[in-house]
């Protein structure tokens, strides 16, 4: 065995596990499995679930990379662009995640399949919608019994999505905080009185808490069986509920940001000319658009170049998926972000998941009408973030907002100005550090400046 690097979220499976050679990803499978591949080859699943894009695809390789014994097949999955998590995603993008999962069971129960695992770490956004990446996670469904996933199911879909809708604990954070599922006993204590009307949440929340928290009787008698159809029932029952959940209409500190800002309404519009003329002489495949609001500079891309767009403000984020569902736009990918608290690592020894900004090196960063706040709202100087952005790109668009701009004026309005070294000459000195000033241009009727900076070499 030569040049095989396990992946650490890979181990828990013994139907397999994934790998990588050569810097190429491939999924192992083992004989174990034998008897579930064949299945779910010759019931036609697997086209089925590739045909209605609900399942990355893989390619069958007759060749054993490893040397083992137990090899059965060697599958080849469709490179994932940007890796991400449930923890990152925006309120609608987790509601279409629980929907394809329940969508993915419901075609496997016709073909005498099942989900044994129903988690979100099952699941990636690709090319604008959530897709099964665990091939090995479907199995042979055996008459009488019941959907094993079921209380997974819940605790990382359900329970998330119903704590934003009643609480508005939102989701993402809800998940950083407990990664394998929300569990239903504390669902079910933070969910108002009120929601014990709805015989949806009454049934797969308060009662699944109700008889998940009571003692376990002795196993004297054989586990009451449960028919497929009663299975079919629960899923339906489950997708049609959610289906239904929708936030309730809120507004937060960053939602129409260009919309209402108190600077001139030309300075939108001479921003994005700007941007897009120097677009136009970039040549750029992976672009990251950090502080990207509701993605106004992020749709100035063409399908060509894979951007991901992120956002501390969850709302915003929702409306640009929503949009990018909406319309196709399968080249975005938004997802919540605090730059200043990115996602960490996390897993069995910090190793399953890496941070946020350790998983790709972009070609492009866009950093538009973020600097003041991360400088002045967040007290990072301009050396810390300058060495950031370096790790991040090669090409780096950003805005400089001097303190004479009427949004650091109301920044500085009700704090104490402590920032003696936020200054123009300080900015470039600290950048050209790292990059070399490739343009530099003053945004029309503002005092705003945008950079155009590329990494020497």
């Amino acid at each position: 065995m030569t040049n095989i690097n396990r992946h650490p979220a890979s181990f828990r499976d013994p139907s397999g596990y994934v790998y990588e050679k050569d810097g190429i990803i491939y999924r192992f499978v083992s004989n174990v499995y034998k008897a579930n591949y064949e299945l779910l080859q010759s019931s036609g699943l697997f086209k089925q679930l590739s045909e209605k894009k609900l399942l990355l695809p893989f390619t069958e390789l007759k060749e054993n990379h490893t040397g083992s014994t137990d090899w059965l097949i060697t599958l080849q999955p469709q490179p994932i662009p940007f890796l991400n998590y449930a923890w990152e995603w925006c309120f609608d993008a987790l509601k279409d995640a629980a929907l394809t999962t329940l969508s993915i069971c419901k075609l496997a129960l016709q073909k005498e399949m099942i989900l044994k695992d129903a988690t979100h770490f099952n699941i990636q956004l690709v090319n604008g919608r959530p897709l099964l990446i665990d091939t090995l996670s479907l199995e042979q469904y055996n008459e009488g019994s019941s959907w094993v996933a079921y209380r997974q199911f819940c605790e990382c879909f359900l329970n998330p999505l119903l704590l934003h809708v009643y609480c508005g604990l939102e989701c993402q954070k809800m998940l950083l905080a407990y990664p394998q599922g929300i569990p239903v006993t504390l669902t079910s204590s933070l969910l108002p009185l009120k929601s014990k009307l709805n015989t949806a949440v009454m049934l797969h929340v308060h009662l699944h808490a109700k008889l998940s928290g009571g003692k376990k009787k002795e196993n004297t008698t054989k586990q009451k069986k449960i028919s497929k159809q009663s299975v079919l029932h629960i899923l339906n029952s489950l997708e049609s509920f959610i289906s239904k959940l929708q936030l309730p209409e809120t507004k937060s500190a960053w939602s129409n940001y260009y919309d209402e800002t108190i600077l001139s309404a030309d300075y939108l519009l001479s921003k994005k000319q700007i941007v897009e003329e120097w677009l136009n002489e970039l040549s750029c495949s992976s672009v990251i658009d950090i502080g990207a609001n509701e993605g106004e500079f992020s749709l100035l891309f063409q399908k060509d170049a894979m951007v991901v767009s992120t956002d501390v403000d969850s709302n915003c984020i929702n409306k640009l998926y929503s949009k990018v569902r909406r319309e196709k736009l399968h080249h975005l990918l938004p997802l919540v972000t605090d730059l200043t608290q990115p996602s960490p690592a996390m897993g069995w020894l910090n190793k399953e998941q890496l941070p946020f900004f350790e998983r790709k090196k972009f070609d492009l960063c866009l950093a538009l009408a973020l600097v003041h706040h991360l400088a002045i709202g967040k007290n990072i100087p301009f050396s810390k973030l300058a060495s950031f952005f370096a790790e991040q790109c090669e090409t780096l668009l950003i805005e400089f907002v001097p303190k004479s701009d009427p949004k650091v004026v109301e920044m500085l309005a009700e704090r104490e100005d402590i920032f003696e070294d936020y200054f123009i000459d300080l900015f470039e000195l600290e950048f050209t550090k790292y990059f070399i000033i490739q343009k530099k241009q003053l945004i029309s009727n503002t005092k705003r400046i945008l950079y155009q900076l590329k990494k020497p070499g």
